[in-house]
């Protein structure tokens, strides 16, 4: 269990080894559901957009085109939470 500091601002951070459990990388998003009794839920969001926000994203201007296998290892990569 954490226990966390809340500041003047009505904020708290989680502390890194809570975001490792959680998935959730620097940029990523949480969501946070008011249970009863007053605790909360704390999850990682689930990425949100649409499919053609992606078209691209593996483009490269100034080389050759990636190989199959090539695309196979980044998404790989991306699956396991590794950049």
């Amino acid at each position: 269990m954490s226990t966390l500091t809340v500041t003047a601002k009505g904020q708290v951070t989680l502390r890194k080894d809570v975001l490792e459990h959680l998935g959730v990388h620097p940029g990523e998003k949480i969501t946070v559901s008011k249970l009863p009794d007053g605790r909360v839920e704390v999850k990682a969001a689930k990425p949100t957009g649409k499919i053609s926000d992606f078209f691209g994203c593996l483009k490269q201007d100034d080389g050759p085109s990636l190989s199959i296998d090539e695309i196979n290892e980044i998404a790989a990569r991306g699956w396991a939470g590794k950049r």
